[in-house]
């Protein structure tokens, strides 16, 4: 149900952030048997628009990329979509970001396949980001392409042998046709909420895509990565970021709020902009996914469906060996999180007594918590 015109799903997302790590939400306490200190930990809201949560969330995602590495060259890719089309996106976000990943990878998928640039399956790891650093609307997908793919069972490189994969201003003009042919069916048949100011008759609307068709669409590419351990730093700086982190927050009153940002027209120079508190949140809120929207996507070979006997094939090919069996969850969880705070999970921080943790639960909207007390028997 909507608040005063804002979405349901966004009013949750901001509930959500509201309470993260306060007894709204409940806990436990930690009380050490040995010294009797007592800490509290409240429940954060696993929200994946937090920027309080998904550090854990991230680690493991990482560890699982690391087993699915090859040792090849891979390439970042970032494709965009121009700002014409924001309002578009803002009214139809589930249609226009579906069409952005589905259209970014036809375009990789068919260049991989023709035998021209590689004659080969590839796979692509793509995350959806819609920010800028101002908060401002800026749908773009980053992929991460391992440098070949599968022609059968064999492991197929580069023709090329230069830098970048694929032609990048050949690969922007398959992708804005690709998303422009789409986006103008849907646009006729009525399948889109039309924004206000935006053409709704069919001469209008088919003039409106010819203006995008003048347009250079943007396909960029970096250098690719130095060796797998770059990809894995790459991808745990970008897979689980928010729209704003809270060290770029530098101040905030009952009217304003203001935060750090780059200036990349300026070199990436470090400014910062002040916004009312309505304004900080609208554009906040245009970064909000719909709901059950995934925002990081596998292709090719490395989808779910394919993976397994796809690596298996391509390790084989590059004489690779497999990875060790996975770690349950539950061990890799109380794995990482040992590693995090530098000490077993059930040791106390303040005297460094060894399993002398016991946790007791506090229930959501407790007044306050439970007291407790211990001998030196641990009683």
């Amino acid at each position: 149900m909507d608040r005063g015109g804002v979405p349901g799903h966004h009013m949750r997302t901001l509930g959500a952030i509201r309470d993260c790590r306060t007894s709204k939400l409940g806990g436990h306490m930690l009380c050490c048997t040995t010294c009797g200190s007592t800490k509290i930990s409240y429940n954060s809201c696993r929200n994946r628009h937090c920027p309080k949560c998904g550090g854990l969330a991230k680690e493991l995602w990482i560890e699982d990329r690391k087993r699915e590495l090859l040792p090849v060259r891979y390439q970042h890719l970032v494709f965009t979509i121009p700002h014409q089309i924001n309002d578009l996106c803002r009214y139809n976000a589930r249609f226009c970001y579906r069409l952005l990943f589905r259209t970014a990878w036809s375009t990789l998928d068919a260049f991989g396949r023709d035998p021209k640039w590689l004659g080969a399956r590839i796979g692509a790891t793509m995350v959806l980001h819609t920010w800028g650093q101002n908060l401002s609307l800026h749908p773009h997908v980053h992929c991460i392409v391992p440098s070949g793919g599968l022609g059968g069972q064999e492991w197929v490189e580069p023709k090329r042998g230069k830098a970048f994969l694929f032609p990048v201003k050949a690969m922007s003009k398959v992708f804005r046709g690709r998303f422009l042919t789409a986006l103008r069916k849907a646009w006729l048949t009525k399948e889109l909420v039309v924004p206000p100011g935006m053409p709704t008759k069919e001469k209008a609307i088919k003039e409106w895509c010819r203006k995008r068709w003048r347009q250079d669409w943007v396909v960029y590419a970096k250098p690719p990565f130095k060796g797998p351990d770059t990809v894995v730093e790459y991808l745990g700086r970008y897979t689980h970021k928010t729209a704003i982190s809270n060290h770029r927050l530098v101040a905030m009153d009952e009217q304003n709020v203001t935060f750090q940002y780059k200036d990349y027209r300026q070199n990436g120079k470090r400014k910062l902009m002040t916004l009312n508190g309505l304004e900080f949140l609208r554009r906040f809120c245009q970064h909000i996914l719909p709901s059950g929207f995934v925002r990081i996507r596998h292709y090719g070979i490395l989808a779910n469906v394919h993976k397994e006997k796809a690596l298996m094939a391509a390790r084989r090919s590059l004489d690779m060996p497999d990875p060790p069996p996975k770690e349950e969850r539950k061990v890799r969880v109380k794995r990482l999180i040992e590693k995090l705070i530098d000490r077993g999970l059930d040791d106390c921080a303040d005297c460094g007594a060894v399993d002398s943790l016991v946790r007791i639960l506090i229930p959501p909207d407790a007044r306050a918590p439970p007291k407790m007390k211990f001998n030196q028997a641990g009683v």
